[in-house]
């Protein structure tokens, strides 16, 4: 399927991550934000394991590594660290 093939692969790795009770479904849209959001802070830490660099900076307070939801009903950005 292209490019979704690679991005589907990046994001399964969240499916075991995620703590979540409930129907853990692609229809249930609870289920589906709170894989979205691990997704979103398992890219953050593998951004600090494989920067070590940034890492450093971010630790010092020079710079502030974040990830970041949108909520496509309200256009609201919720960042994440």
């Amino acid at each position: 399927m292209g490019n979704l093939t690679g991005l589907l692969a990046r994001v399964k790795v969240a499916l075991p991550a995620t703590k979540f009770e409930g129907e853990k479904s692609s229809k249930n849209s609870t289920y589906v934000d709170a894989v979205a959001r691990t997704n979103v802070l398992l890219g953050l830490a593998e951004i600090r394991r494989r920067s070590p660099i940034l890492d450093e900076m971010e630790k010092k307070g020079a710079i502030k590594i974040a990830g970041a939801m949108y909520d496509l009903t309200n256009g609201v950005v919720e960042f994440l660290g």
